[in-house]
């Protein structure tokens, strides 16, 4: 059974002695999936249960609090993917203060060999960790505690690196279907959803609200979706504005999505809204009955896209 841990401490046996996948695997993109396969195969030949090391928050958040939004997937999202991909155990250690003054080699000795009882661990040839980034794969080969394979960076077809940094240009450009050859999966939100200010219900599109302010930031703008509610199987369709709504002045940038033939409460609920294409950039209107007009514009444009593309 797949199992989360929050830190490395008190791991039960059956949980020890994994063959470790470690890095901080934002976007579980086909280069982390590599990785994680390579693991899984090393696994299979020693009989160990395959772990997967990641950090929580993104060491990148922890020195630099003020930094722009940068996520590709947050906590949630990330662990299903881990999971989906192989991963039996997800050790998801806090990146505090503590781990971060933790010198490389004290990592390798009290965290993997110690607390986790490693058998084998890989990472990408090119990984770093430690206090000032002062481990690497020779530290972990160094280790006689356990075996390490590192991993080539992996090459997409147009001979471009699978990398989280590629995946995040695509999304600022809003080329989803770049991102989604990166990554394997197509990108997508999932927060909560929140009580907003009741606006769009007063203008006939009531929208579900949802903040994601650690998500890296698509173009502000009007966006063909498609939509998972929490509790379903099905993909909804719809049109989502994502921006500070300039006729409005929404302090904070929000997803805000209108889900064709959709009326339900589901305040609280978690939804996944998957951009498909930017249909157009925010814009303010010269009153309420233009916005509107340009709402029901938008809704026809959605709805032509996503029957043209045929998105499943």
């Amino acid at each position: 059974m797949a199992t989360l841990y929050r830190d490395s401490k008190n791991i039960p046996p059956a949980a020890q002695g994994c063959v470790l996948a470690l890095g901080n695997f934002d976007g579980v993109h086909k280069g982390h999936r590599a990785l994680i396969t390579q693991a899984a195969k090393i696994a299979r030949e020693k009989n160990a249960p395959l772990g997967v090391v990641t950090f929580e928050p993104h060491p990148r958040r922890f020195f630099q609090p003020e930094a722009e939004a940068f996520r590709l997937t947050l906590p949630p999202m990330k662990q299903r993917l881990l999971f989906e991909a192989g991963a039996e155990h997800i050790f998801e250690l806090t990146f505090d203060r503590a781990l971060a003054d933790m010198g490389a080699d004290t990592f390798v000795s009290q965290v993997l060999a110690g607390d986790l009882r490693a058998r084998h661990v890989v990472t990408g040839e090119n990984f770093m960790f430690g206090k000032g980034r002062s481990g690497n794969a020779g530290t972990l080969a160094a280790s006689d505690k356990f075996g390490y394979t590192a991993v080539a960076p992996v090459l997409s077809p147009a001979h471009q690196v699978y990398s989280s940094s590629a995946v995040r240009g695509f999304l600022k450009e809003a080329r989803f279907d770049l991102a989604e050859e990166m990554l394997g999966w197509p990108w997508q939100i999932e927060a909560a959803v929140e009580h907003g200010d009741k606006r769009g219900r007063e203008l006939g599109f009531p929208t579900i609200n949802q903040r994601v302010p650690d998500l890296v930031q698509i173009p502000y703008g009007i966006y063909a979706v498609r939509v998972m509610i929490e509790g379903e199987e099905r993909w909804r369709d719809g049109v989502a504005n994502f921006g500070t709504r300039p006729m409005f002045e929404t302090p904070v940038a929000l997803f805000e999505t209108f889900i064709f033939d959709f009326a339900d409460q589901i305040y609280g609920k978690t939804a996944r809204v998957r951009p498909v294409r930017h249909l157009r950039a925010e814009a303010r209107f010269d009153g309420l009955d233009a916005l509107v007009a340009q709402m029901k514009e938008d809704c026809i444009n959605a709805a032509a896209v996503l029957k043209s593309l045929d998105v499943q």
